[in-house]
């Protein structure tokens, strides 16, 4: 996770880049990258191909598919690209950014939040462009927001953890958003969402991805979350279009794959860790997911990581507030 604090004065107007273009240079990987502001004080706007949302102090905006989008307040002010000074911007830490006229101000916390693209693509695909939400109509929001402003007074003192802490924030706000959004769901939906809303389906998602290790059959799994095997497969089907097996089975894959990005565990290793008992039957099905043996996709990956890093500039004295997922273990992963 990354902030930025920015303090601007009206007129004035943001063109941030999509996050697919600025990725590489926030954390050295090919991750996804979710954006979000949550202003403190003053108002603006936010706009997608036209679209404009207004915000006000104490309201968070995200962008969870990381788009392209203009962001100021007042008229007259020609958007300029922060992606050419993103660079400098992040060389300052968290001192703050001052830009714009001479009217209104508003200011900003700015936030950068990486992730693997492939473990929480199921997550993502069910949100929409925008969410905005107002942290102070509701005590834990408000209690978010304060902690946040000690985080980053922390962060900008060096005081030591505060970089974890930080982190650990961002991914807590972004919970917040998704509880806040999924309550306002309402009718017959489909999707990682709306499956995690059912009772049935959210208890057996949490199971498996509490434990993808152990020996699991639908009988297993229907006892431990209270279901029959029939109902258990309906709701699966019904909500994620795939039986609990199949979704167990997809999802071994996708932390070995991730282990094999970011750990340096052996191929035997990781197919113990996400359950299975032979290294040729995990080569076998690895290879059927992804088109190639683990261990080739691991030199693969860690050629394009040593290309990237090599491509990308990262300034000197760069605040890289990054989450324990850096150096990602089975667990780590399951929770992510």
């Amino acid at each position: 996770a990354i902030f930025i604090n920015a303090e601007a004065s009206s007129p004035w107007c943001i063109l941030s880049p999509p996050s697919k273009r600025i990725g590489p240079l926030l954390s050295g990987r090919d991750d996804h990258v979710i954006i979000y502001h949550l202003a403190t004080a003053g108002r603006g706007y936010v706009s997608i191909d036209g679209e404009s949302v207004e915000f006000a102090a104490g309201d968070l905006i995200v962008f969870p598919h990381g788009d392209e989008h203009l962001m100021g307040n007042g008229t007259g002010a020609e958007p300029v690209s922060s992606e050419q000074n993103l660079p400098m911007i992040l060389a300052r830490g968290l001192e703050p950014l001052r830009f714009g006229g001479s009217g209104e101000e508003t200011r900003l916390i700015c936030g950068y939040f990486c992730c693997d693209p492939r473990l929480t693509q199921p997550l993502l695909a069910g949100l929409p462009r925008i969410l905005k939400l107002s942290l102070r109509e509701e005590p834990s929001g408000a209690w978010l927001e304060a902690s946040i402003h000690h985080a980053v007074m922390l962060v900008g003192g060096a005081s030591p953890g505060s970089d974890m802490l930080v982190a650990r924030l961002s991914e807590v706000l972004f919970a917040e958003t998704l509880r806040r959004y999924m309550a306002t769901l309402s009718g017959p939906r489909t999707g990682w969402l709306a499956a995690s809303r059912d009772p049935i389906v959210s208890k057996s998602l949490a199971t498996l991805h509490a434990r993808p290790e152990r020996d699991w059959s639908l009988e297993l799994l229907a006892k431990e979350v209270g279901s029959s095997r029939s109902a258990l497969t309906e709701r699966f089907a019904r909500y994620l279009d795939t039986s609990p097996m199949a979704y167990l089975a997809d999802w071994r894959l996708e932390l070995a794959a991730d282990a094999l990005r970011t750990s340096s565990r052996s191929v035997l290793q990781i197919a113990g860790s996400v359950g299975y008992e032979s290294e040729a039957a995990f080569n076998r099905a690895f290879k059927r997911r992804f088109a190639l043996p683990p261990a080739r996709y691991r030199k693969n990956a860690r050629q394009e990581r040593s290309l990237r890093a090599k491509a990308v500039d990262v300034p000197p004295g760069g605040r890289y507030l990054r989450s324990a997922r850096a150096g990602t273990s089975r667990t780590d992963a399951a929770d992510a």
